[in-house]
């Protein structure tokens, strides 16, 4: 098992599940530190630290992955970020849509030979508020004017359900899904005065075992128990906003990702 964004929050919770179970985890996490403390918590898991910011980074976690293991039976691709103003990466894309769309789509396909043998996966925390998305693959690198923190995050989240679909239709093999975690009361957010506020006072939010329960579902229970594709929610499969169930639009944002990070 391999989980993304798995210094706190839902992808540790989740990862304390899989190692409850026996799964052997590998934790990925952006901060040295939190990695590390995370890493003594989840009995036997490996730890690799990389930021989603520099996809020379996911380049080189996906290298040494590789090396690691030569078969991965669950991708967990949960790392994800919000920023307060408009940032660009190194890479020259909205800091947002990388790390949330860019950059796990380009380690997905970096290990997509090793996934497998037996009943492969692939799970992707998206997000309710991809409804007030709008995904355009022809600004992958956010130059538009108008720039707002909660419409680029919702984007992303979108694209992250397109990703799950789209994946689904080209490699049928491999059960890919998407799901909602809930709003969960966890770090996520804590660049931002206004959001670590929000997460760390609102009332009636969920824990982050509770949010990482659909995680650990969509990676462990019968497939065929499973909608390939499919988005969900407490365990449900929903149906997404229009846009983000739109083939077409997911075939576009397909070929304009693989530009993006540089495959062909």
């Amino acid at each position: 098992m391999v989980v993304t964004g798995a210094s706190s929050g839902i992808g540790l919770a989740a990862a304390r599940e899989f190692a409850r179970r026996g799964d052997q985890v590998v934790l990925v996490g952006r901060d040295p530190g939190r990695l590390a403390a995370a890493k003594e918590t989840v009995p036997g898991a490996v730890a690799y630290q990389a930021d989603f910011a520099v996809l020379d980074e996911v380049r080189a976690l996906a290298d040494r992955l590789r090396a690691a293991y030569p078969a991965i039976h669950v991708l967990v691709n949960n790392a994800g970020a919000i920023v307060h103003r408009r940032q660009i990466t190194v890479d020259g894309f909205e800091l947002t849509m990388q790390a949330n769309h860019l950059a796990p789509f380009l380690l997905t396909h970096l290990l997509l030979d090793r996934l497998g043998p037996e009943d492969p996966r692939i799970v992707v925390t998206s997000s309710a508020v991809h409804a007030a998305g709008a995904v355009d693959p022809a600004d992958l690198r956010g130059q538009r004017p108008g720039y707002r923190p909660m419409r680029a995050y919702a984007s992303s989240k979108q694209a992250n359900i397109l990703f799950a679909a789209e994946a689904a239709r080209r490699w049928p093999a491999i059960l890919t899904t998407s799901y909602h975690p809930g709003v969960v009361r966890t770090r996520f957010g804590n660049e931002s005065p206004i959001y670590a506020f929000f997460y760390r006072v609102a009332p009636l939010l969920r824990t982050p075992e509770q949010g990482a329960d659909t995680m650990v579902w969509l990676a462990t229970a019968p497939a065929d128990q499973i909608t390939n594709g499919g988005y969900y929610q407490r365990r449900r499969l929903r149906q997404p906003a229009r846009n983000a169930a739109d083939p077409r639009l997911a075939a576009q944002l397909w070929t304009a990702s693989l530009a993006a990070v540089g495959l062909t």
